[in-house]
C-alpha cells in the first residue's frame, strides 16, 4: 500500500499511518499542485491520498481516478485532532479500493 498525505495534513501524522509507503505531497515534488493535476500525479505513483479536504469528491471525479480517497473529518488538521482517527484510518486502509472514498470521523 502506497499512500500521500495531503499538504493540509501535517507532516508529523506520517508515522501513524499503517503502509509500506507513505509521503507527504512536498516528499513526492507536488507542492502546490492544484487538486486535478496532483490527483493525476498521485495515481501513478499512489494508491489512497489521505486528506482532509471534505469537497474533493464535489470537486473532482473521484471514479475517475486510479486512486482511492480517505478524508479524515476533525475540527481541526492539527495532530492532537487527527490522532484519534488513525486507527480507523489503517483499518479503512487494508480494504479500500481505487474510485471509493471513505470518510472518517
Amino acid at each position: 500500500m502506497r499512500v500521500l498525505l495531503d499538504e493540509c495534513l501535517p507532516k508529523k501524522l506520517k508515522v501513524k499511518v499503517d503502509a509500506d509507503i507513505v509521503k507527504t505531497v512536498p516528499e513526492a515534488g507536488w507542492a502546490g499542485k492544484q487538486n486535478g493535476e496532483l490527483l493525476r500525479l498521485a495515481e501513478t505513483d499512489f494508491d489512497v491520498l489521505l486528506t482532509n479536504d471534505q469537497n474533493m469528491e464535489h470537486q473532482q471525479k473521484i471514479k475517475s481516478f486510479n486512486l482511492a480517497f480517505v478524508v479524515l473529518v476533525a475540527p481541526t488538521n492539527d495532530i492532537d485532532d487527527l490522532l484519534p482517527l488513525m486507527p480507523a484510518v489503517n483499518e479503512i486502509l487494508s480494504s479500500i479500493k481505487p474510485g471509493n472514498i471513505e470518510y472518517v470521523r
